[in-house]
């Protein structure tokens, strides 16, 4: 979700789409190499990061959030294989356009809530499981998760989780439409 624990305050908010079908591999690694996995976020894709703060989150924006991502279908995602930002393995999501999608709708929705704060020009879906090692440790890595490859997850739905000061807990979850 992000790669500098200092983001991670009270109060703040992301939505993500769980990954369990992930866990059985890359959990050892994450919990060593992922902030996020230590503060208690599972294996997920990221819809938005940041999303609105808590303490504006109400009513309204439930009703809203649950209208917006109920318009999409449900779907299968298939990592097939690693790919590498600077400093970063993660999985690659195959096809990503329904995630992009996903990310768009609720940008569009909040545009006072860009996608990574506005830092990264282009949505890249991904599951992050390690983040800010060495290229040998990440080819290490990379080579343990191979033989957990490929795997399917079904996307069904959108959990809104947020950050009470230590650890992530989800809020809500949003069915995506059948």
């Amino acid at each position: 979700m992000a790669d500098d624990s200092s983001l991670f305050r009270a109060g703040q908010t992301a939505l993500i789409v769980r990954t369990p079908e992930a866990e059985p591999f890359v959990r050892k690694w994450r919990e060593r190499f992922d902030l996020s996995a230590q503060a208690g976020v599972p294996a997920h894709v990221t819809v938005l990061f940041p999303f609105l703060a808590e303490s504006r989150i109400d009513a309204l924006v439930y009703t809203a959030l649950a209208d917006v991502l109920g318009r999409h279908r449900a779907f299968d995602l298939r990592f097939r294989r690693c790919g590498r930002f600077p400093g970063v393995l993660h999985l690659v999501p195959e096809p990503d356009v329904q995630l992009r999608q996903l990310t768009e709708a609720i940008a569009d929705r909040w545009p006072e809530a860009p996608p990574y704060g506005g830092r990264f020009a282009e949505i890249v879906p991904h599951l992050t499981i390690a983040q800010g090692q060495e290229s040998a440790v990440l080819d290490q890595v990379e080579n343990d998760l191979a033989d957990g490859l490929p795997f399917t997850s079904r996307v069904s739905s959108v959990e809104l989780i947020v950050h009470d000061g230590t650890e992530w807990q989800v809020q809500a979850s949003f069915a995506l439409g059948e």
